[in-house]
């Protein structure tokens, strides 16, 4: 049996950041976020790997994404807005592989095995199964993403690996190292070893849920 996967259905492409300059967009992309470094750093990357011409401009196909969902997409609705903000600028999606054109209709089967689990070190196996490029971003919020952020890591050129960090129990959750479930400690260590982007949902974001 194949684990429903939480994070390709995000996966969309995202597809990140696409064709257009971020002046194009609303006067503010990302309107749920408080200005700072965090929020910086997203728009430079969305700009730089769009503007055709430019020293890191790479090519809509190549613009794979990737989140996770619960706790990081699916919930909180600044993720919501910088998912948003790309799909504006999306002017071409999919990454045109022949198989996804064909007339034929697709079957789905249901096997008495497990293929692999969509977490940990299965998120890079079920990234390059189902969509076959490493991706330029990658987001999660615990220790379960933590393969996934060092995968894009690995990669060549521009790239953008970031954390959620559940900071605010007022308006969220406050939760990290030692909780049971969702627990970001190993991945919170590295991200801020290496200079991942680290959400601090207290500080980044003025918006939680709408």
């Amino acid at each position: 049996m194949v684990k429903a996967s939480k994070t390709y259905v995000l996966m969309v492409t995202w597809l990140l950041l696409v064709c257009g300059s971020v002046a194009r967009a609303q006067s503010d992309p990302l309107p749920s976020w408080n200005d700072g470094p965090n929020k910086q750093a997203i728009i430079e990357f969305v700009s730089g790997v769009s503007k055709e011409g430019g020293p890191h401009f790479i090519p809509v196909p190549k613009r794979i994404a990737t989140f996770d969902n619960d706790g990081t997409l699916w919930a909180e609705q600044p993720i919501y807005f910088q998912f948003a903000f790309a799909l504006d600028r999306v002017k071409a999606l999919g990454l045109r592989h022949p198989e996804w054109k064909t007339q034929q209709p697709f079957k789905a089967m249901r096997e008495s095995k497990i293929e692999f689990i969509d977490d940990g070190p299965g998120k890079p196996v079920g990234i390059q199964r189902f969509i076959g490029r490493r991706p330029i971003l990658a987001f999660g919020n615990s220790d379960g993403d933590q393969q996934m952020l060092e995968w894009t890591a690995a990669g060549t050129g521009p790239k953008l690996m970031g954390l959620v960090h559940h900071t605010d129990a007022q308006r969220e959750w406050a939760y990290d190292r030692e909780s049971h479930i969702g627990r970001l400690d190993k991945a919170l260590g590295e991200a801020r070893a290496k200079k991942w982007i680290v959400v601090d949902m207290k500080n980044d974001w003025k918006v939680v849920f709408p």
